[in-house]
C-alpha cells in the first residue's frame, strides 16, 4: 500500500509539472486580466475610481448600441448555427455511404479548416464587392447591382460566411459518431421492416447524441468568436445588422472606455457560461437515459 501511494503521488507530481505551464499561462493571460475586468466593472474609473455597484451594468442595458449589438448576436447565433449543423449532418450522412464524389467533398469540406483567415475574408469580398462576382452574374441576368455588406442581406453573407468556416469540422465529429454505429442495428431494423426514416430517428439521431451536444457547443462558441470575418469584411462600424457584441467592445475598447467593455465582457461570459452549463445538463441527462 504504501509503494502504491508512492507511485501515485510521483505520477501526481509529474502530471502538476506537466500542467503548470498551460495553468500559470492561462492564468496570466485570461483568468488574472478578467477578474481584474470584473473589478473595473464595479468602479466609476480604472485607476483611483469608487465602487458604484451595479451602475455601470444599468447604464450597458440602457444603451442603444449595446441592446443592438446583443440584439444581433442572438439573431445571429439562433439562426446561424442550426443551419450549419443541419447541412454539417447532411454532407457526413452523404459522406458515410458510397458515393461517387465522396472524394472531392472530403477535399472541399477540409480546405476551411487550413485556410488563413484573411484568405477566406479576401474571397468572399471577391465576390460580394460591389464590383464583385455574384453582382457580375446578377448584371448579366438583368438584375441590378447590390452593396450586400450594406444592407440588410449582410446578415445572410455572414451567415454563410460562417458555416463555410465551419461546417468542415462538425462533418468531420459527425462522421467519427455515424462510423462508431454498429450495422448490426441498421440490419436488425431492415429485418423488422423500419424504414429510413425510422432508421435515422430511431437509431442515427439516438447514437450521435452525445457528439450532436458536442457540435451544438461549439458551434455556440465559434458563432460568438465571427467578429473577425465581420470586422476584416465590413470595417469597425458595419451594417447594423451584423453589428456584434465583439465590434461594440472593440469600439469601447477604442475610446478607452473600461468600464463599459468590462460590463459587457461580464455579460457576455456570464451568457456563455450560463448557455454552456445548460448544455452539459441536458447532454448529462440524455446520455442517462441512453445509457
Amino acid at each position: 500500500m504504501a509503494m502504491f501511494l508512492k507511485i501515485m503521488r510521483r505520477h501526481s507530481v509529474v502530471a502538476v509539472g506537466f500542467l503548470a505551464p498551460s495553468v500559470i499561462g492561462f492564468s496570466i493571460f485570461y483568468l488574472i486580466p478578467f477578474a481584474m475586468g470584473v473589478h473595473y466593472s464595479f468602479m466609476n474609473r480604472s485607476n483611483g475610481g469608487s465602487f458604484v455597484g451595479l451602475t455601470n451594468y444599468k447604464e450597458l442595458l440602457a444603451s442603444d448600441s449595446f441592446l443592438k449589438a446583443a440584439k444581433n448576436t442572438f439573431l445571429f447565433t439562433s439562426v446561424s448555427v442550426p443551419i450549419t449543423i443541419a447541412l454539417s449532418l447532411l454532407l457526413a450522412l452523404l459522406l458515410n455511404q458510397s458515393i461517387y464524389f465522396r472524394n472531392w467533398l472530403r477535399t472541399a469540406y477540409v480546405l476551411p479548416l487550413v485556410v488563413p483567415v484573411a484568405s477566406v475574408v479576401l474571397i468572399w469580398q471577391l465576390l460580394f464587392d460591389w464590383n464583385g462576382a455574384v453582382n457580375s452574374w446578377l448584371h448579366e441576368l438583368g438584375v441590378s447591382r447590390m452593396d450586400w455588406m450594406k444592407s440588410e442581406w449582410a446578415r445572410g453573407v455572414l451567415s454563410v460566411v460562417y458555416a463555410w468556416k465551419n461546417i468542415g469540422y462538425n462533418i468531420i465529429l459527425f462522421l467519427a459518431g455515424l462510423q462508431s454505429i454498429p450495422k448490426d442495428y441498421y440490419e436488425t431494423a431492415e429485418l423488422e421492416g423500419a424504414g429510413a426514416i425510422r432508421k435515422f430517428t430511431r437509431i442515427t439521431l439516438v447514437y450521435l447524441t452525445p457528439k450532436m451536444f458536442f457540435v451544438v457547443l461549439m458551434g455556440l462558441i465559434s458563432s460568438f468568436r465571427i467578429f473577425r470575418e465581420t470586422y476584416l469584411i465590413a470595417g469597425d462600424y458595419p451594417h447594423d445588422s451584423i453589428y456584434m457584441l465583439q465590434h461594440y467592445m472593440n469600439n469601447m475598447f477604442l475610446s478607452l472606455d473600461i468600464q463599459r467593455l468590462t460590463s459587457a465582457a461580464v455579460i457576455m461570459v456570464v451568457c456563455l457560461i450560463v448557455l454552456v452549463t445548460g448544455m452539459f445538463t441536458l447532454e448529462r441527462r440524455f446520455t442517462s437515459d441512453l445509457d
